[in-house]
């Protein structure tokens, strides 16, 4: 066999392979390397972890005997439902701030050249996109478990059988995989780490105004149907219809349809964003 034959050989087995198994592979080594980074600086979890483990501390045992929840109770016994109540808000408010983490991992290493690297590398343009996103799903999943079994700790459990308890962690990590889309359509937009911080300015009303701490039914006339559209809210009213916890349903068709539309919030989301950050990163520095 020639050399220019045998040269050849690995290339058309490479073509044989088709575009889809290489996104794949492209994606898998952009996730492998996200993970890598984690697994030598723990200390970014530890540190994304640290606003919802002083929120439940703060809410919960602070502020917890002053909150009323509907269908848990009068003030007296309002601490121990309000954990109840208050523990699906905390996963879910977990949940939708990690798009913060992803825009800043994205514009980091965009200002450091890290993208530009990718994109001048035979690589698929939805790997970076991808790659990101599966990392932060399975870092999503240990938030998830450190919150969970802090949760149990302090007292709060799910009354509801292990199918419906699983369902309810599968839509928060639903509602984290499309927010996903949006951090890294964000992190691609914005110019540098220091106004990525101003996100913030997004993060913390999307969470506050929602279900996430208080029952929409409880807040003003003007601002209830505001929360109970909020995409957050409608992860944490089914999350608590589904551990069985106090305060899940309410008045409004989306409240009365939460899990359906934790569901299709989500879906919305991903099929927004998800092409938009896929289009972003082709088009940058043309």
């Amino acid at each position: 066999m020639s050399a220019a034959s045998s040269a050849n050989v690995p290339l058309t087995a490479d073509a044989s392979r088709g575009r889809l198994f290489w996104a794949l592979a492209d994606g898998w080594n952009v996730t492998r390397r996200y993970l890598t980074h984690f697994r030598r600086q723990p200390i970014t979890i530890a540190w994304q972890l640290g606003f919802p483990l002083i929120s439940v501390l703060l809410y919960g045992f602070v502020f917890g005997e002053a909150m009323k929840v509907p269908g848990g109770g009068d003030e007296g016994d309002g601490g121990g439902d309000y954990k109840q109540f208050l523990m699906p808000g905390m996963f879910v408010m977990t949940m939708a701030f990690g798009f913060m983490n992803t825009a800043m991992g994205v514009v980091t290493d965009a200002s450091k050249g890290v993208i530009d690297r990718f994109r001048s590398m035979p690589m698929a343009p939805s790997a970076v996109a991808s790659g990101r996103g599966l990392a932060d799903l399975v870092v999503a999943c240990a938030e998830l478990t450190i919150l969970a079994l802090t949760a149990l700790a302090i007292g709060w459990r799910s009354s509801a059988g292990i199918g419906d308890t699983l369902l309810a962690f599968g839509l928060l990590l639903l509602l984290r995989f499309s927010l996903i889309w949006v951090g890294v359509f964000l992190g691609l937009v914005v110019p540098t780490p220091e106004a990525a911080g101003g996100l913030y300015a997004v993060a913390f009303p999307l969470t506050m105004i929602s279900s996430v701490f208080v029952a929409p039914s409880l807040m003003p006339d003007w601002l209830a149907p505001v929360a109970a559209w909020n995409p957050v809210s409608s992860t944490g009213t089914a999350t608590r219809e589904l551990f069985g916890n106090p305060g899940a349903g309410g008045a409004s068709w989306v409240e009365q349809h939460a899990v359906l539309m934790a569901v299709v919030w989500p879906l919305v989301i991903s099929l927004l964003f998800l092409p938009l950050a896929v289009r972003k990163f082709k088009q940058l520095s043309r």
